[in-house]
């Protein structure tokens, strides 16, 4: 396939992807419909443009991209740790994950049973950590070491819930799809949202978008390169 003239060449991109799962008992748990495809594109397209990346993958069954280096997790609270334990190797973080938003507060250690009186379990849920606004919130992401991408699967309102995640974040990219429609298909379109205002990149199949958007990075990274070097 083509390389894209290894535009990453010299970079390290770590990369989220897939859903968590969340144990409410030793059988049963709280997911979500994220098949990872996008995320393992990415991380594919990046191999292809000549990065070393590094994976890290919530339960999914998809194949691993050659060359790529593969860490799978479970849980949101496996994924953050795995993420700053490798981040610091990175050039670039491009969280494609659909992490959890919150986690049953004391899983059991046993499997939760019907006692018969037609009372139903109570959960309760606690938040989980923020996995994207942490690593950008860290020293080399504030200074132009790390450049950090994050996505949003919306149900509605794509680019004003795109724009108002991208500032709460803390980001330069954010990257936003319609969740529902997208999750577990081959193909998808996506909005690109920075500073300056969003572009769309139309709905093609996932590594083509993948490949769009790692070429899109790569820009970035050359102009935010430039601008440091004029600056300095």
């Amino acid at each position: 396939p083509c390389r894209h003239q290894d535009v990453l060449a010299g970079q390290h991109v770590l990369v989220t992807a897939g859903p968590t799962y969340e144990a409410i008992d030793p059988v049963r748990g709280i997911t979500n419909l994220s098949s990872g495809k996008m995320g393992f594109a990415i991380a594919r397209a990046a191999r292809e443009a000549g990065a070393q990346v590094t994976l890290i993958a919530g339960p999914v069954s998809v194949p691993t991209p050659r060359g790529a280096a593969r860490i799978n997790v479970k849980s949101a609270q496996d994924m953050l740790d795995a993420t700053l334990a490798h981040v610091d190797a990175a050039t670039i973080f491009i969280a494609a994950a659909a992490v959890a938003d919150w986690r049953p507060s004391s899983p059991t250690t046993q499997k939760i049973k019907k006692d018969g009186s037609g009372k139903t379990p109570e959960l309760a849920f606690t938040e989980n950590p923020d996995i994207l606004a942490t690593v950008a919130k860290s020293v080399r992401a504030k200074n132009g070491q790390l450049y950090c991408v994050g996505f949003a699967a919306e149900s509605h309102d794509l680019v004003a819930n795109a724009q108002a995640k991208r500032e709460r974040k803390g980001v330069p990219l954010l990257v936003g799809n319609i969740g529902p429609a997208t999750f577990g298909q081959d193909d998808n379109a996506l909005l690109l949202v920075d500073a300056e205002g969003t572009r769309e990149i139309a709905r093609a199949p996932k590594l083509t978008l993948a490949r769009q958007l790692v070429a899109d990075i790569a820009r970035r990274m050359g102009s935010s390169l430039q601008t440091t070097a004029l600056s300095s």
